[in-house]
């Protein structure tokens, strides 16, 4: 038999949703059914979900949809944080009230999400660190696991320089922080009005476009030994041309001959966990650009969508409304 809390909780449940694949003007907020847990599966009533740019990307078109197995109609978002209020047969390791964070594919913006206790990447649940705002731990999921790959693909250490394209972006945020854990020097790419939010994080800003090539040798004298491209190939071709070995470098966005695509699904468990802990220590945080409420879920994600936030965009769902009888 299942657990379930006792405390407030709505008699349906809102969700994001989208009746046509398309852009994020076709979100609507819609009321649907509480979902039930089966064995091995955990209800968390969510009070904060991260938005990605792959949330809409996803849903941008019937075949990109079905190579997720995404059907309409869908929901939207995949990073959530929130709190078990309710566990299936079988379910060890969680009790009802638990803080949690995860991934739950496409469908994290709505009230509850139900996931596996012990599930794979996107179908997930990890206790929240005390210390971890729920607002922040519904960034770490996709961005996390995305950046953490990206790392490790460069493989970056002490005495190290490295390039990170596309650095200001949600993934940037992580990649940069994490790379300058390990211990490296690490220079981002950005607009020009980027500089302070790339300085915050303790990246060297070189503003993109023509010429970054020069830019970067001006910085760099003694040259660039890895480097991460985050948003397409510009700072592939640069790293290329700068004498950067195809064996260090990686993309996110794009596939290129001889270089690693890094993929966060491929991530363990361990990787959130660790990113988690960086945040409860301090050494890492992640910057909230703009918090929406689910009413504003449509602007949230044309904003997002935009790829032009410093930082990250979460849907606010703390309100519980109103109580089951």
């Amino acid at each position: 038999m299942s657990t379930q809390s006792d405390l407030p909780r709505r008699r349906g449940s809102r969700a994001a949703q989208l009746d046509a694949f398309g852009g994020p003007d076709g979100l609507r907020i819609g009321d649907v059914p509480l979902p039930d847990v089966g064995p091995g599966r955990i209800r968390v009533r969510v009070t904060a979900a991260g938005l990605n740019p792959m949330d809409w990307y996803m849903l941008s078109d019937a075949d990109t949809a079905a190579r997720f197995g995404l059907t309409l109609p869908a929901g939207f978002g995949t990073d959530y944080a929130g709190v078990v209020d309710r566990i299936g047969d079988r379910v060890t390791g969680f009790a009802v009230g638990d803080r949690v964070y995860g991934g739950a594919l496409s469908r994290a913006v709505a009230d509850h999400v139900v996931v596996d206790a012990a599930g794979p990447a996107a179908d997930e649940a990890h206790p929240t660190p005390d210390g971890v705002d729920d607002r922040v731990a519904a960034t770490l999921t996709i961005a996390g696991r995305t950046a953490a790959a990206a790392i490790a693909a460069v493989n970056p250490a002490p005495g190290d320089t490295v390039l990170i394209g596309g650095a200001a972006g949600g993934v940037g945020v992580f990649a940069v922080q994490l790379a300058r854990i390990a211990g490296a020097r690490v220079l981002g790419t950005g607009s020009a009005a980027s500089a302070e939010h790339l300085c915050a994080l303790g990246a060297e800003p070189i503003e993109y476009g023509e010429g970054l090539v020069d830019r970067v040798r001006a910085l760099a004298p003694e040259g660039v030994t890895a480097a991460i491209d985050l948003h397409g190939e510009a700072t592939v071709h640069a790293a290329r041309e700068l004498g950067v070995p195809d064996t260090r470098i990686c993309t996110i966005a794009t596939k290129l001959d001889g270089i690693t695509a890094a993929n966060g699904a491929t991530t363990t468990p361990d990787t959130l966990r660790n990113i988690a802990d960086h945040v409860a220590a301090g050494r890492l945080t992640v910057p909230i650009a703009a918090t929406f409420p689910l009413a504003d879920v449509r602007y949230a994600a044309e904003l997002q969508a935009g790829r032009h936030v410093k930082g990250k965009i979460v849907i606010d769902l703390a309100e519980v409304g109103p109580e089951a009888v």
